[in-house]
């Protein structure tokens, strides 16, 4: 019976159902583009690995070993010049601080005109994002080399990069946060006739604020390492004693500073920690 049944099946019943379920038969020419791409992959791996000379790190192994056992052999450390550090490590966290700080304040009122929920008119809305695109998408140790040019070397420059920079992200992330609240909530404080800013202030605001708390808390964090990176152009900070230090081949030097600003990024992630859970906690009740 099963043998008649097969044989009373067509060439083009089959031809029909691999048609339509091509999936069940497999196909060759997917198997082939598959294999295609996998080997496109692996060839522009390895030529890559080839065209960076990736090969010389065998060459300069000796010479990394000994770099990195500068880093651990600390000698002379009487002569250290520890207040030029710590007061570096202090401009650096307060850049930090300061460039996320105005950073927030700034985002806070631009997200409300990037985000749909609070920003009805297209134009003003779309011209918002795209400026924001321009400050998140030049990188902040670019617009740390431009700030250094337009006000001059020193801590200033580094934060006002860091606010650029910051105020592009988290304006985004803020008006997101603004585009996902409870409606009802916002419409139960319209319904009142209350007007836009006191709609913002109790419509919107006590959903949004843990986030945007949580956000800007962890800015913070990140900011202290960029704001090391940005001391190495020139505008100010630990990462302008971290390239001298570099320089003069003091490499001991340079592993203790590393050590400490370590250790503040540390103490800050868990202060932020605590004042998170604190504030959204108080908020959330």
């Amino acid at each position: 019976m099963t043998a008649m049944t097969l044989q009373s099946i067509s060439s083009s019943d089959i031809a029909s159902v691999r048609h339509s379920h091509p999936q069940a038969f497999g196909s060759t020419f997917s198997t082939i583009t598959r294999w295609a791409i996998w080997l496109s992959v692996i060839f522009y791996v390895i030529g890559s690995l080839y065209y960076f000379e990736v090969y010389r790190l065998l060459d300069a192994s000796g010479r990394a070993l000994n770099l990195i056992a500068a880093f651990f052999i600390w000698e002379d450390m009487g002569e250290w010049q520890y207040r030029q550090i710590y007061i570096g490590i202090a401009q650096t966290l307060g850049m930090a601080f300061l460039g996320t700080l105005l950073g927030t304040v700034m985002a806070l009122f631009i997200g409300f005109f990037a985000a749909r929920t609070t920003m009805p008119f297209v134009v003003v809305r779309q011209i918002v994002r795209r400026i924001l695109d321009i400050l998140r998408g030049v990188d902040q140790l670019v617009w740390g080399l431009v700030f250094v040019r337009a006000v001059g070397l020193g801590p200033l420059a580094g934060v006002l990069a860091i606010a650029v920079s910051d105020t592009g992200t988290l304006s985004k992330l803020y008006s997101e946060a603004l585009e996902n609240v409870d409606r009802k909530q916002v419409e139960g404080i319209r319904s009142t006739g209350a007007g836009p800013l006191k709609i913002a202030r109790y419509g919107y605001l006590p959903q949004v604020l843990p986030i945007f708390i949580s956000q800007s808390l962890y800015f913070f964090e990140s900011s202290t390492r960029s704001a090391t990176i940005l001391g190495l152009v020139g505008a100010g900070g630990i990462g302008m004693i971290i390239i001298e230090r570099f320089r003069a081949n003091l490499f001991d030097q340079v592993a203790f500073v590393v050590l400490n600003v370590l250790v503040c990024i540390f103490v800050i992630d868990w202060l932020s920690k605590k004042i998170r859970a604190r504030l959204i906690g108080e908020t959330s009740h």
